[in-house]
């Protein structure tokens, strides 16, 4: 089964994907992480200390192939194994991100959310953007702005998938979230026979 979290920077997907997987293990249900990044954290610092303002539909571009390249490894280890992948981000979040930045959703990630696997669960970690802000802050890794993350979720929620994700209230604690979820798998029984 794989499971997909999704949502803005600063909702917690990492932290509760750790808390996912650690718990299911413990449950007897063999479960891995994998990180499905774009890689826009370092592309964007490289570019900044080389002074290089590349268009944004280039940056785009370089960004969809690197998790696109990401989703597929994960979809691979998911292959090759029983139990639950938990994948931190997935192509919805590339597709959010094309959205936000007006670029149209291209052919590549429409063609492989085709092909691909139905991930069994896709969850959206909604937190407020202000709060999400505060927790990018914090940990001062990446730099966001409120602004940019309200799009990002109001790109999310456009997206014609949406309805079909399980929204959790990703202000409350990482466990109390990763018990929704497990709760929502108890009660599907999804790949847990």
């Amino acid at each position: 089964m794989i499971i997909v979290l999704a949502g803005i920077d600063g909702a917690g997907k990492s932290t509760a994907g750790v808390l996912l997987a650690e718990r299911l293990t413990a449950a007897a249900r063999p479960a891995i992480l994998t990180m499905n990044r774009s890689g826009r954290r370092s592309i964007t610092a490289w570019c900044g200390r080389r002074n290089i303002h590349p268009p944004v539909a280039l940056l785009d571009a370089v960004e969809t192939v690197i998790r696109s390249v990401n989703v597929l490894v994960s979809h691979a280890r998911a292959g090759t194994r029983s139990g639950v992948v938990v994948m931190d981000r997935y192509l919805y979040c590339q597709l959010a991100l094309r959205h936000l930045r007006g670029l149209p959703a291209g052919r590549l990630l429409p063609f492989l959310l085709a092909v691909l696997p139905t991930p069994g669960l896709v969850v959206y970690l909604d937190v407020p953007a202000d709060l999400a802000h505060a927790r990018v802050t914090r940990r001062a890794v990446d730099v966001e702005t409120i602004e940019y993350l309200h799009g990002l979720d109001a790109a999310y929620r456009q997206l014609a998938v949406f309805p079909a994700f399980l929204v959790l209230d990703a202000s409350r604690t990482p466990g109390q979230l990763v018990d929704d979820i497990l709760a929502e798998l108890g009660v599907h029984g999804a790949g847990f026979r």
